[in-house]
């Protein structure tokens, strides 16, 4: 349940980032789940109602998204510093991360600037950084996925992308209730934004942490599964898949992704 949550806000440099924290006493665990493009952080309910009673959680919407916008001059150096300026905030000194899809990315930055601070990095159905994973080809679709987008009207374009990444009813309304506040244009330009920058800050990155990849069964977003392959058979990360599940997986098969995150969890300690 959101509710159990606080909502808090900070001035960044492009904007005002909302965040929401929900603290453990005792508990020197945080949990940051980053959620993906066009969404904001409410897609991970059901990782809250399991995870808040027994580590802090912290939840934001990253600039430009749900509350957070409008947000000027987004990069994700700056996500990650503004990340960071959060944490600081509340005193919070370790972090495990979760990034999903989009969220990733921010996820990935805020550790290659800050690696003393993560324990662990739980990959959601996102993709590496890194330049060897992605061909010419693979960089040209991700520029013309927001032109493509302009060629759908609004109302079949939200209906397209909530059904293309949801195999449960509750996974589809919950994007429909993510992205109907948004107008076209605003989908529009999260999406160039994100495709954009990550193909302009794509670097090349060593995590010590512990890593784990988790990515739908059924994902059919883009080549998100086969570059989840090729990041764990090039790293050695362990690569688990959800069942029954697309690429809003924590949303399709919750119970998968938080015992999957329990168990990820248990081994750090």
């Amino acid at each position: 349940m959101l509710k159990r949550l606080d909502h808090k806000q900070i001035a960044a440099q492009g904007g005002s980032v909302h965040y929401w924290i929900s603290r453990k006493e005792g508990v020197s665990d945080c949990i940051v789940f980053t959620h993906g493009v066009t969404a904001n952080h409410t897609m991970f309910e059901k990782q809250v109602d399991h995870f808040a009673d027994h580590y802090t959680v912290l939840l934001w919407d990253v600039p430009m998204h749900g509350f957070s916008r409008p947000y000027e001059n987004f990069s994700y150096r700056d996500t990650a510093e503004v990340l960071h300026a959060i944490l600081k905030k509340e005193n919070i000194e370790k972090v495990i991360l979760v990034g999903m899809s989009m969220g990733g990315y921010p996820s990935q930055h805020f550790a290659v600037l800050y690696p003393d601070m993560v324990k662990g990095f739980i990959a959601l159905d996102t993709t590496p950084l890194g330049q060897q994973y992605y061909s010419r080809s693979d960089l040209w679709w991700l520029r013309h996925i927001a032109p493509m987008a302009k060629l759908f009207p609004a109302k079949t374009l939200r209906k397209s992308m909530a059904k293309s990444v949801s195999m449960t009813a509750y996974s589809y309304e919950k994007m429909m209730k993510m992205l109907i506040p948004l107008s076209k244009s605003e989908i529009i330009e999260q999406m160039r934004i994100a495709y954009e920058y990550f193909a302009k800050e794509n670097r090349e990155v060593d995590f010590a942490f512990p890593v784990l990849i988790l990515v739908g069964d059924k994902d059919s977003t883009g080549k998100v599964k086969e570059y989840c392959r090729a990041w764990s058979m090039n790293t050695g990360f362990p690569l688990h898949y959800i069942e029954e599940a697309k690429h809003f997986a924590n949303g399709d098969n919750p119970e998968q992704v938080n015992e999957e995150i329990d168990n990820f969890l248990l081994g750090l300690k």
